[in-house]
C-alpha cells in the first residue's frame, strides 16, 4: 500500500482546483492508498472536505519524509506569469521530494508560460527527474517535447467525474468571473435576455472563488434588479462539493468559468458557455455546446440558441 502526499492549489477555494483534488482523491482512495496527505492554505477545511490527512503550505516535510509519492498537480502550477515566487514554491516541493528520495508524479498539469531563465532552468531539469508526468493540453505536451521530456495527454481529471443532472425546473444559474473584456454593454444584453426568457424563473448566480466571482455577481444583480428582475440569489461561500449540488439542480445554466461548463456538460444540463478562453470553446466544440463570444450580439445569439 503506498502514501501520498499531494501538492496542489488547494484550500484557497477555487472550485476548479478544489474539484482536481476531489477526483483524485477518490481515485487514490479507490486504488487502496494507504494515507493521503494534501498540503493546504486551510489544512483544517480541506481534511473534512476530503477526509484525508493535511498540512500547511510550510509544514510539509514531516509528511513529506512519512509518504512514498509526491503528486503534484493538477492545474497550473509550473508558470511564472502569476508570479515567480509561486513558480519556486511548487518547484521547492518537488526538489524537497527528490531530497528524499521520493518518487515524484507530475498530474494533469498545464506547464508554463515559463519566461524566466532560471524558472525554465529549474523546471526542465524537476520534469526530467520526474517518474511519471500528465499533462492537460496540447501546448504543454508540445513545450515538454521541445525540452527532450516525455508526457502523457490526459482529459482535465473533472471530466471523470460522473455526474447527472436532477431534471429540476424553474432555476436558471449564471456563472460570471472577472474579465478584461466582460463589459457592462454585454451584461445589460445579458440581463435583458433573461427577463424575457426566463421571467417565471429562479436566477441563481453561482460563484467558484468568491474573491474573483462575487463583485461581478454583485454587479449583474444590480443590473437584473435595475430592469426588474428580483427573484435573483448570489450563491457564494460553496465548497467543491456545494457548487456541484448548484448546478446539478439548474434546468438551465450560462456559464463563463471553463469547470463551471465542464459540471453542466457532464451532467446533461442545457449549457451556454461564455466564451473568454480557448479552452472554453475547445470544450463547447467538444460536447457541442452553444457558445457566445463577449464581442457578439447576445440578444441575436440568444434568438437561435434557446
Amino acid at each position: 500500500m503506498t502514501k501520498y502526499i499531494v501538492s496542489g492549489y488547494i484550500g484557497f477555494d477555487n472550485f476548479g482546483d478544489e474539484a482536481i483534488q476531489k477526483v483524485l482523491t477518490e481515485k487514490l482512495k479507490k486504488e487502496g492508498a494507504e494515507k493521503i496527505t494534501l498540503i493546504s492554505s486551510n489544512p483544517s477545511k480541506t481534511s473534512r472536505l476530503y477526509n484525508v490527512e493535511s498540512c500547511g503550505m510550510l509544514g510539509f516535510i514531516k509528511p513529506m519524509v512519512e509518504s512514498d509519492v509526491l503528486i503534484s498537480g493538477g492545474g497550473s502550477l509550473l508558470q511564472d506569469v502569476t508570479s515567480l515566487k509561486s513558480l519556486i514554491y511548487y518547484l521547492g516541493v518537488i526538489y524537497t521530494a527528490f531530497l528524499f528520495n521520493k518518487k515524484v508524479e507530475i498530474f494533469a498539469q498545464g506547464i508554463g508560460p515559463i519566461n524566466s531563465k532560471i524558472g525554465q532552468f529549474f523546471t526542465k531539469f524537476a520534469l526530467k527527474q520526474a517518474d511519471k508526468i500528465s499533462v492537460r493540453d496540447e501546448k504543454s505536451q508540445k513545450l515538454l517535447k521541445q525540452w527532450g521530456i516525455e508526457s502523457e495527454l490526459v482529459n482535465d481529471p473533472i471530466l471523470d467525474l460522473d455526474l447527472k443532472s436532477k431534471n429540476k425546473q424553474g432555476k436558471i444559474g449564471v456563472q460570471l468571473r472577472e474579465f478584461k473584456d466582460l463589459n457592462e454593454d454585454f451584461m445589460v444584453d445579458l440581463a435583458e435576455v433573461i427577463k424575457n426568457r426566463f421571467y417565471d424563473k429562479e436566477i441563481s448566480l453561482i460563484s467558484l472563488q468568491d474573491a474573483y466571482d462575487v463583485k461581478i455577481l454583485e454587479k449583474f444583480k444590480k443590473i437584473l434588479a435595475d430592469i426588474g428582475v428580483t427573484n435573483v440569489k448570489i450563491k457564494k461561500n460553496l465548497n467543491v462539493n456545494d457548487v456541484i449540488e448548484e448546478i446539478l439542480d439548474l434546468e438551465f445554466l450560462i456559464a463563463m468559468r471553463f469547470h463551471a461548463c465542464v459540471i453542466g456538460a457532464k451532467a446533461g444540463i442545457d449549457t451556454i458557455c461564455i466564451n473568454y478562453d480557448p479552452k472554453v470553446e475547445s470544450l463547447a466544440q467538444r460536447f457541442n455546446l452553444k457558445l457566445i463570444n463577449l464581442s457578439d450580439n447576445v440578444k441575436e445569439i440568444f434568438k437561435s440558441s434557446i
